[in-house]
């Protein structure tokens, strides 16, 4: 497959949310109608794209893989196609999660982070979909209960969020910031 990109934005090596925060601020350079070639190795790097082009009305062309990187093609939309980012609004902080963890509080704690990244560490009993899978398996969530959702840095447990949202739980709150600065248990899969 040959495609020709107008900018490449090189951020490989970089995990969440650096690859959006990078493409969020190449796009501003480039025309409506324009193609940026994104080239990243996080493997969650496909989900977030696809999820923050869909929010912004940019549109998420594809991705082809080259060995261990990711090229993604995003084409950038005009003033008239883009939507204003919008944030999940009910929002709680680790210290309040830590609280109800601490409490054995009857929560969901989704955890919508690569199985590797959750395998390193995660919040005992929390259940790992990753937000590139979440549509296929929202099944697995019980929509009455209260669900709490996390990942690294409360970016893409954002996007988790609005789309729980979307299909109708209505007990949904975004973690942030998110596991890098969570001080509480954590335990580790094989």
């Amino acid at each position: 497959m040959n495609i020709t990109a107008n900018e490449t934005l090189d951020a490989k090596g970089l995990a969440c949310p650096m690859p959006i925060v990078r493409t969020k601020k190449a796009m501003a350079d480039l025309d409506p109608g324009q193609v940026m070639e994104v080239q990243a190795t996080d493997k969650g790097s496909t989900a977030d794209l696809k999820a923050w082009a869909q929010g912004t009305g940019h549109q998420y062309l594809g991705t082809v893989e080259e060995g261990e990187v990711l090229k993604h093609y995003v084409r950038k939309a005009s003033n008239e196609e883009t939507k204003e980012e919008k944030k999940h609004e009910d929002v709680i902080d680790l210290e309040e999660l830590r609280s109800k963890v601490d409490s054995q509080e009857a929560i969901t704690i989704l955890d919508v982070r690569e199985p590797a990244e959750y395998a390193f560490g995660h919040i005992p009993g929390a259940i790992n979909i990753p937000l590139g899978e979440l549509e296929d398996r929202m099944v697995e969530i019980n929509q009455e209960n209260d669900v709490h959702v996390i990942c690294r840095t409360g970016n893409r447990s954002d996007l988790a969020s609005q789309k729980l949202t979307k299909k109708g739980y209505k007990k949904v709150r975004n973690v942030v910031p998110g596991m890098t600065k969570w001080d509480g248990p954590t335990e580790r899969s094989n």
